[in-house]
C-alpha cells in the first residue's frame, strides 16, 4: 500500500503539471495552481497552521509555533522590502487594512472560532485531506458566514474606515502604513519599519517563552507529539549515502520538515507569489463565493446574490477555474494530498479522523460560521487579515494578531467545557 500510495503520489504531480497548463485558461490561473500546491505542500509537510499557534499553545503549552511564525513575519517583511524599496507602494496590492471595531471584533470571533475546528482558512483546506469530517462542516459553515458577512464588509463605516492611517495606506486600503512613520530613516522608511517588526516579533517571543516557562513551573507543560518528531535529531554519515535507498527516499520525500523550515519555504512562496500577481496571500474570500454559486444550484441568480452581499455579480458568474484564489485554494488541497502520498501516509492520515459525534459536528459548525463571520469585519483571515499585512508593514496585521489570540483563548476555555 505505501508503494502504491507513493506511485499515485508522483502521478499526481505529473497531472497537476501536464493538466494545469493544459485545461487552465491562462498561465497565471496556471501559475496560482503551483503556488498553491507549493503552500498546501509546505504547510503539511511542516506540520504547520495559524490556527495552531493559539491551539497548541493553549492545550500542550508549546509556543513554538508561535515563536516561528514571529521568523516568518520577519522574513516575508524582509522579502517584501526588495519589491518596495524605491519603488511605488501603490502600485501593489498592499493588504493596508483600516484600523476600526471591524478589525477588533473579527479578530476576536475568528480565534472563537478557529479553537473549536482547529483549523483556519488556508488550514481547512490542508484539513480537507486530513480529517474530513470536521474540515468539510467547518468549510460549508464558513461559506456562509463568509457570504452572510458580505453586505457588512461592503457597506458598514465601522468595518471599511479607519481610525488612523497614513499617507500611503489612504491610498491603499485606509490604514497604517508602518514605512510612512520613518520617512526619515534614509531606507524611505523601510529600515524603521523594519526595525519596529523585529520589535514587535521579539515581543511575542518573549511573551511565548514566559507563558511556557510557566506552563513547564506549573507542570501543565505536555509539548506538542509531531513538534517532537520534527526536533528528533537525524544520525547521518555520508558514508552510507545512497542515491536510491529507502532511506534517501524517505530523507527527500517523507521527512517532516521542521516548522523552521516550512517558514522559510512558505516566506520564498510569498515573495514569489507578491512578485508576480502584485499582491500578497488570501483564502477566505472564495469560500463565501462558493456558497453562493451552490445557491445557484436552486436557481438563485448571480444578480440576485450580489444584490444581497453587495458584491460584483460577475464573482458568481465566473467559472470556478477562471478565478485565481480559488484555484489557488485548489491546490492548497492538491499540495496536502501529494505531500501524504508521496510520503505513504495518505490512507492512514485520511481515515484517522472519519468518526465524529453530533455534539463535535456542532462545534465545528460553530467554528466554521464565526470564522467566517470574523472575516469579514476584518477584512480578512490568518492569512488575510495578518500574515500578509504583517508582511506589507501594516499595523493592522499587529492588532488582529493580538485580539485573534485573546478570541482564542476563550474559544479554547469554551471548547473543553462544551466537548465534555
Amino acid at each position: 500500500m505505501k508503494k502504491t500510495e507513493q506511485a499515485l503520489g508522483f502521478i499526481g504531480i505529473l497531472l497537476v503539471l501536464i493538466l494545469g497548463k493544459t485545461l487552465l485558461k491562462t498561465d497565471m490561473l496556471f501559475f496560482r495552481l503551483l503556488m498553491g500546491a507549493g503552500l498546501g505542500y509546505a504547510l503539511s509537510r511542516a506540520y504547520t497552521g495559524f490556527a495552531g499557534s493559539v491551539n497548541r499553545a493553549f492545550n500542550t503549552g508549546s509556543t513554538k509555533l508561535m515563536r516561528t511564525l514571529m521568523f516568518l513575519f520577519f522574513i516575508t517583511s524582509l522579502l517584501t522590502t526588495a519589491f518596495l524599496f524605491k519603488a511605488d507602494p501603490t502600485k501593489y496590492d498592499l493588504w493596508v487594512n483600516p484600523i476600526n471595531f471591524g478589525l477588533i471584533l473579527g479578530g476576536v470571533l475568528f480565534g472563537f472560532g478557529m479553537s473549536f475546528s482547529s483549523c483556519c482558512a488556508s488550514g481547512v483546506l490542508t484539513d480537507l485531506v486530513t480529517g474530513l469530517p470536521r474540515a468539510l462542516i467547518t468549510l460549508i459553515f464558513f461559506g456562509l458566514g463568509v457570504f452572510l458577512g458580505f453586505p457588512v464588509q461592503n457597506t458598514a463605516g465601522w468595518v471599511k474606515n479607519s481610525w488612523f492611517s497614513t499617507t500611503v495606506g489612504k491610498k491603499l486600503y485606509g490604514g497604517v502604513f508602518l514605512p510612512d512613520l520613518f520617512k526619515w530613516d534614509g531606507l524611505e522608511g523601510y529600515l524603521g519599519a523594519l526595525i519596529l517588526t523585529a520589535i514587535f516579533c521579539g515581543i511575542v517571543v518573549f511573551i511565548a517563552y514566559a507563558y511556557e516557562k510557566s506552563r513547564k513551573e506549573k507542570n501543565t507543560y505536555t509539548g506538542h507529539s509531531m513538534e517532537k518528531v520534527q526536533d528528533k535529531n537525524e544520525t547521518f554519515d555520508t558514508k552510507e549515502y545512497k542515491l536510491l535507498s529507502e532511506e534517501n527516499y524517505n530523507r527527500i520525500f517523507a521527512k517532516p520538515w521542521t516548522l523552521v523550515q516550512g517558514a522559510v519555504v512558505i516566506s520564498i512562496l510569498f515573495a514569489l507569489l507578491m512578485g508576480v500577481t502584485k499582491a500578497g496571500w488570501g483564502a477566505s474570500t472564495p469560500y463565501g463565493l462558493w456558497f453562493g454559486k451552490f445557491l445557484m444550484i436552486f436557481g438563485v441568480s448571480p444578480e440576485t446574490l450580489a444584490d444581497f452581499t453587495k458584491m460584483p455579480a460577475k464573482a458568481y458568474a465566473l467559472p470556478f477555474f477562471e478565478h485565481g484564489v480559488s484555484v489557488q485554494n485548489f491546490g492548497i488541497l492538491l499540495g496536502t494530498a501529494i505531500y501524504l502520498l508521496t510520503a505513504g501516509k495518505f490512507v492512514k492520515t485520511f481515515m484517522s479522523e472519519m468518526h465524529i459525534t453530533v455534539r463535535e459536528l456542532l462545534l465545528f459548525a460553530l467554528g466554521g460560521i464565526t470564522m467566517g463571520v470574523g472575516t469579514r469585519f476584518a477584512n480578512g483571515c490568518n492569512v488575510g487579515a495578518l500574515y500578509t499585512p504583517i508582511a506589507n508593514f501594516s499595523l493592522s496585521g499587529w492588532i488582529f494578531l493580538i485580539f485573534m489570540v485573546l478570541g482564542g483563548i476563550v474559544g479554547n476555555k469554551c471548547a473543553r467545557k462544551w466537548a465534555k
